[in-house]
């Protein structure tokens, strides 16, 4: 191996690595915000839209192939790391040491952070060459499902319920969320990949209404795997992932 790919194998370790010390450090603060009279499933709906900044960092990783995908070493390990805080946990003693993931991961479907991880595990797997495809399937989920929450509990009053619970006020802050922060996320992606942010409006835009159904018609928790998954294929099927 030579002295220059030594070289950026290295960078992008560190860089892995740092990845990891924000996604530690949104736990932690995450799990801190009750002290502040912040409630769990805000907390949670926080640690969501930060760990959805990650696609922005997926460019600068060199290695994003097989074998060596770092984006999906940094989401994977997290898949075992929410689990082992949740309450299916066999190591209950492990869960009070990560005592504010686990008291988060209760507050909402025990399984939800879990699904979260896996949904972005498995779109860093096979997308990582094309991050705007994973902000596709994560960037709904992190802010167009926090702002449903936020405006649905402050001002729902049209009331709806296939699963769970929903309002109409937040369902339309979920598209509109949706189609705003993916919309952001490409004039971003498109001075890295040089495309027209214009070409893509209407795939944004599909993806906003599709995962404000699927967020919609979801079971508690299983949004976090429908959100992703749908709107990732729906950009996909409308010419975004070229």
């Amino acid at each position: 191996m030579t002295p220059v790919l030594n070289s950026e194998i290295l960078m992008n370790v560190i860089l892995m690595f740092l990845c990891y010390i924000y996604i530690v450090l949104v736990i932690f603060v995450s799990g801190k915000l009750g002290h502040l009279n912040i409630s769990r499933r805000a907390s949670r709906k926080f640690l969501h839209a930060m760990i959805g900044n990650l696609p922005f960092i997926i460019p600068f990783f060199t290695y994003n192939s097989f074998p060596l995908n770092f984006p999906f070493f940094v989401a994977a390990p997290f898949i075992l790391v929410t689990f082992l805080a949740s309450p299916y946990s066999p190591f209950k003693g492990l869960c009070e040491k990560v005592k504010g993931l686990a008291d988060i991961t209760e507050e909402g479907h025990q399984l939800g952070l879990v699904f979260y991880a896996i949904s972005y595990t498995f779109l860093a797997l096979f997308f990582s060459s094309k991050p705007y495809v994973i902000a596709a399937g994560i960037l709904p989920m992190a802010y167009g499902d926090a702002f449903a929450s936020f405006i649905g509990e402050r001002y729902g009053k049209g009331k709806y319920r296939v699963f769970a619970p929903k309002s109409l006020e937040g369902s339309a802050a979920m598209l509109l969320a949706s189609f705003s922060s993916f919309t952001l996320s490409l004039i971003f992606f498109s001075a890295v990949y040089s495309f027209s942010v214009f070409d893509k409006l209407l795939a944004s835009l599909a993806v906003a209404f599709v995962a404000t159904l699927a967020e919609g018609l979801s079971p508690l928790g299983f949004d976090n795997i429908t959100v992703p998954a749908l709107s990732a294929l729906t950009f996909l099927a409308l010419g975004g992932g070229t």
